[in-house]
């Protein structure tokens, strides 16, 4: 007589309540990320990204969920990640495909697999060292590359700039290809980015950062495609200045480890 597999106790369960609330905010944002694919068939571009955007928000939004909740599980680890190569790659792909790298001879389907491509093996490298008992760039509070909804959020630039300006040349394949390759390789490329966690506020300006969250969320509601710009911006300009630290905290853990 054949024995039963033992089923592991946390399988057998299934998902627990306070599991629930992070994976539907999870859920959401790939749901968000696919309706973002369907107004870029139908040519509705603010709202193909718009609905890609949302995915972003929603995206920053399930981890602190689960942490509040204590329900984070390795269930929803996996379908963040999967949620996340769909709605900030695959989709991003599609859109800029569908808009503007349709119309490059030949290479533009690679450039916009390049991007799908670049977010999958960022998340998969992500996933692979989640156990790693040695990550130099999370234990010094940085990011290793430009994360996934970053990453689709400067892919793009060239698209906000035409709803700005309504100018073609930013439609045109010849700038929208070489953008999406180097926001590829900032997905996949091994700099030190900062993350919220590096980011630590002064005690006397914290009022001023609350005041400025507020403005700058009226600011997307007013016009926010040029806020949009401003944002890329300020995140390009500050991915020096997270290289520099790093280096200068791989410096101080080398002396300390000299000393």
């Amino acid at each position: 007589m054949r024995r039963r597999r033992a089923i592991p106790r946390g399988l057998r369960r299934g998902i627990t309540l306070r599991m629930v609330a992070p994976n539907a905010v999870t859920a959401m944002a790939l749901c968000f990320g696919l309706t973002g694919v369907r107004y870029g068939i139908s040519g509705e571009w603010e709202r193909a990204v718009l609905s890609i955007l949302i995915a972003g928000v929603l995206d920053g939004l399930d981890g602190r969920i689960a942490r509040l909740l204590r329900g984070e599980s390795r269930f929803g680890a996996e379908l963040d990640s999967l949620s996340d190569s769909i709605a900030f790659g695959v989709a991003p792909a599609l859109v800029l495909y569908l808009w503007s790298l349709h119309a490059m001879p030949k290479f533009g389907w690679i450039f916009a697999l390049a991007h799908a491509l670049s977010c999958a093996l960022r998340l998969a490298r992500f996933n692979a060292n989640i156990d790693a008992d040695v990550q130099p760039h999370k234990s010094a509070g940085f990011l290793t590359g430009v994360p996934a909804p970053a990453g689709a959020g400067l892919a793009f630039v060239p698209l906000y700039l035409w709803l700005v300006t309504g100018e073609p040349l930013f439609r045109a394949w010849y700038v929208v290809a070489p953008w999406a390759g180097f926001t590829a390789f900032l997905m996949i490329s091994n700099i030190a980015t900062y993350s919220w966690s590096a980011l630590r506020l002064r005690k006397r300006i914290r009022l001023e950062a609350i005041a400025l969250a507020g403005l700058l969320a009226a600011l997307l509601i007013t016009d926010p495609w040029l806020t949009l710009l401003a944002l890329c911006a300020f995140y390009l300009a500050l991915i020096p200045f997270g290289m520099l630290s790093y280096a200068r905290v791989r410096r101080q853990r080398a002396g300390e480890g000299t000393a």
